[in-house]
């Protein structure tokens, strides 16, 4: 999933490597994912997790847009609704409405309050219909720019 990341250019694979093979890199990501091995994660790990990615549990080279990828895939669960992990990245931060938070303002180095502000937003408008109360419906309209607002109290 690091690699896709990178794009169509074909330089993933080589630098994904290059930051996997630092010293204390799959400590680290332990260290940061552990939180998110229970059945159901309260919206108070998956802040932790992702302050845990800013500061004790760092990888070189994995910024937000990286280590949020990793959130979402280890941690969302499908079906349940809520806060989950999403995505967050220069394209969906580009695409944010203010109603979401300070996010929008930024296009990388997102603080840990910022992306949860994010996250409550989007749970919010997961409960619109076309969403099915998932948040990462939400997140993939934003990134695909079909994201709209909805005209109600929702928006």
């Amino acid at each position: 999933m690091l690699a896709w990341g990178h794009g169509i250019r074909g330089y993933g694979p080589f630098r994904t490597g290059r930051i996997l093979a630092r010293e204390q890199a799959g400590e680290r990501l332990e260290a940061a994912l552990s939180g998110l091995r229970a059945d159901a994660v309260a919206p108070a790990v998956l802040e932790d997790c992702y302050e845990r990615f800013t500061t004790t549990a760092k990888v070189p080279g994995l910024g937000a847009a990286f280590f949020t990828k990793l959130l979402y895939f280890s941690g969302y669960r499908r079906g349940r609704g809520g806060i989950q992990p999403l995505i967050l990245d220069r394209v969906v931060a580009g695409r944010l409405p203010a109603a979401a938070g300070p996010a929008g303002k930024y296009r990388t180095a997102w603080w840990t309050g910022t992306w949860s502000a994010y996250l409550r937003w989007a749970a919010n408008q997961a409960t619109r219909p076309e969403f099915g109360n998932e948040p990462d419906r939400v997140e993939m309209a934003l990134f695909t720019g079909s994201w709209t607002p909805a005209f109600s109290a929702h928006a």
